[in-house]
């Protein structure tokens, strides 16, 4: 029996495709990044399971020493109970999920101890301490994961993703993070694990990122979740198991990278929105102004497939005329580019005119996609050495910005003392094109 296993699973950033995602027919950019949640899985040393059930602990050291204990009998479809009051629904619902696909035998399950790790950007790092080794480096806190504030890279679809992968790893011990076939049990489940702990089915996009990296991204119909039983049914296990194992999703998740000489750039602006009442408020509009905000989605398409065909360009240009791409940094570099490179043109149109109609939505329904606060960092951003183009990710609001911009723009540097970028911090983050990752786990021993 293998002893420990460990996986990590990067952070996202949706920088196209937003409110759109909801919908199948519309394709989005979902970049990985290099901000990564760990889970280590290892059988228990300290508690001997018995014939009535065994335990599975999950603990964050990291954030107060937080810790949930579930004891598992078998009963009411693997159904778990929390023996410290303790509760995290999306911890219940990937253990509820990953035990009734892999149905296993009670009595001869041992005690499973899980421990949980999150990498700097996810969260504010203000009052916490660094401890590390050779191999990792993570911020501790004083408080509940619950009372730290997040930057808006995606936690809770990480979290979900890297349990998942390293509760199968223990469960199915031939279980690869590498291959189609582990990669796709992993999406699923992590998928039905978050929308039933958010209590609603999302687009995916942030739990499809976790585990296969930057992609373009096309949801799946949301009716393959919403039409599984109730968790107590009887039917539940054998619906999981025919929805994972037998019925084609449809999604897309095709592979994606920024040419080279590009990166994603991060800017936390130290604040928060809440993706749910966005959403609500733009679905309301949305419904309450057809035809014509059907219009403005068609029209938001059109960009988004031209930002998406203007990145394409780049990188076919950096493969066949590497003397011109060259330039074409060098000119990014000096805010000097000009009609000569339209795929520069070609991006920056795009994005511009995605942010125009954002904007009208913003206006319209009262959703701060792109409130006029973010509109002037972006717009200062943009006069930046290196910044291709930028946007306000995912739903938009007050989380963060993101910039595509050159590897030798250095914005720290650039924005110091600088009054416009007083409320902003770059994060230190990169894209990953890697999804789940399996990791050493005696690498995550030994933090001081």
């Amino acid at each position: 029996m293998v002893e420990s296993r460990a996986f990590s699973a990067p952070g996202k950033a949706l920088l196209v495709g937003g409110y759109l995602v909801l919908e199948p027919k519309y394709v989005s950019y979902v970049v990985a990044l290099s901000s990564r949640m760990h889970a280590i899985v290892t059988v228990d040393p300290t508690c001997n399971s018995n014939n009535d059930g065994f335990e599975v602990t999950v603990q964050s050291s990291q954030f107060n020493d937080e810790k949930w204990v579930y004891l598992i009998d078998g009963s009411n479809n693997y159904a778990s109970q929390e023996l410290y009051g303790s509760q995290n629904k999306f911890i219940e619902k990937v253990l509820f999920n990953v035990l009734n696909l892999c149905s296993p035998d009670i009595s001869k399950t041992p005690d499973l101890a899980v421990e949980i790790f999150s990498d700097a950007a996810y969260h504010s790092q203000v009052g916490s301490i660094v401890k590390q080794n050779k191999f990792k480096e993570f911020c501790f806190h004083k408080k509940g994961i619950a009372d730290v504030p997040k930057t808006g890279l995606g936690s809770s679809a990480g979290l979900v993703t890297v349990l998942t992968a390293s509760l199968l790893s223990f469960f199915q011990p031939s279980f690869n993070a590498q291959s189609t076939q582990g990669l796709n049990l992993v999406h699923k489940i992590a998928q039905v694990a978050h929308c039933q702990a958010q209590g609603k089915v999302g687009s995916g996009f942030d739990v499809a990122a976790a585990t296969f990296g930057s992609a373009l991204y096309q949801r799946f119909e949301p009716a393959l979740i919403n039409d599984l039983p109730a968790a107590d049914d009887p039917n539940y296990q054998l619906a999981l198991k025919n929805l994972v194992n037998k019925v084609e999703w449809g999604y897309r998740a095709e592979p994606v990278s920024l040419p080279k000489g590009l990166r994603i750039v991060m800017g936390d602006v130290n604040s928060g929105s809440e993706t749910t009442k966005l959403v609500a408020k733009v679905n309301t509009w949305y419904k309450e102004n057809l035809p014509r905000s059907l219009d403005i989605y068609k029209t938001i398409d059109t960009y988004n497939r031209a930002f998406i065909e203007g990145i394409s360009d780049l990188e076919l240009l950096s493969q066949k005329n590497l003397e011109e791409y060259t330039t074409l940094l060098k000119a990014l570099n000096s805010r000097n580019a000009p009609d000569s490179f339209p795929a520069i043109n070609k991006v920056r149109d795009a994005v511009e005119g995605i942010r125009r109609n954002f904007r009208i939505i913003t206006e319209e329904s009262g959703a701060d996609i792109e409130p006029y606060v973010q509109t002037k960092l972006l717009d200062n951003s943009l006069k930046l050495d290196g910044v291709l183009t930028g946007m306000v990710p995912g739903a938009g609001g007050y989380d963060a910005i993101a910039l595509v911009t050159t590897e030798s723009s250095e914005l720290p540097i650039q924005t110091k003392n600088n009054p416009n970028f007083a409320s902003v911090t770059w994060l230190n983050l990169h894209q990953e094109s890697m999804g789940i990752l399996e990791e050493n786990p005696s690498h995550y021993i030994d933090l001081v």
